[in-house]
């Protein structure tokens, strides 16, 4: 009697771990083949961060060379219809330094330390300033911001004045800038257009380390302005 119930626990017992070994977690007949789920996990959380660092770089962006512009009710088209926009560093003037006042095809790629002249095509003789910002993804941003030095994105402004006192005023920049390479970093900006404190139209642009672009030809440099 006594032997027949040590049979009948052992039994039990027997049929126990074989329940909890079906219901195992770690059981290869519940489980995906191993780097299945959880390496592809750890690849998509990998790849969501370098989504959004190339976000934040603007590596989703790509340069056109063409300005947006803000659909403002009250925004006069004649405020601005075009703009020239040079370099002194890369390009000729046969080149992308010789565009003519463009809303679609514009220069975009400059160098740091490199000067940055503009050329406007407006009635407007005062009261347009270029504001150069790191770029951001949310551009809807600029339709109603208001415009600081004080701004965490903020690398320089440029006031764009009619140069009436220059001895020929149609060919003298309208203003200019460049970016200190001690104080900036290469990379995409924003140059947003505003005209009395509003922005009118945003230009995405890239600046690169000194002299990397001066040794391109006008070629690689237009290739370059259509990424």
């Amino acid at each position: 009697m006594k032997k027949l119930l040590i049979l009948a626990l052992a039994l039990l017992m027997i049929v126990s771990l074989a329940a909890c070994k079906g219901n195992d977690p770690g059981s290869t007949g519940t489980n995906p083949p191993a780097g299945s789920t959880g390496d592809n996990q750890q690849s998509g959380n990998e790849s969501g961060n370098n989504t959004s660092q190339s976000g934040n770089n603007a590596e989703a962006a790509k340069l056109t060379g063409k300005l947006n512009i803000i659909n403002l009710d009250d925004r006069d088209p004649s405020v601005l219809r075009g703009v020239t926009i040079k370099g002194n560093h890369a390009g000729g003037y046969d080149g992308i330094n010789g565009k003519e006042s463009s809303l679609t095809d514009v220069r975009c790629i400059f160098e740091l330390n490199e000067w940055v002249y503009f050329y406007p095509d407006t009635d407007a003789t005062y009261g347009l300033r270029v504001w150069i910002l790191k770029h951001r993804d949310d551009q809807e941003y600029y339709n109603t911001a208001k415009f600081s030095d004080l701004d965490p994105n903020f690398a320089n402004y440029c006031d764009l004045h009619y140069p009436e006192d220059a001895e020929n005023p149609d060919e003298t920049e309208w203003g200019s800038f460049y970016l200190n390479k001690e104080e900036c970093e290469p990379g995409y900006y924003d140059f947003v257009f505003t005209y009395e404190g509003k922005a009118i139209a945003t230009l995405l642009t890239r600046f690169y380390n000194e002299n990397e672009l001066t040794v391109k030809s006008d070629a690689e440099l237009e290739a370059l302005m259509h990424e």
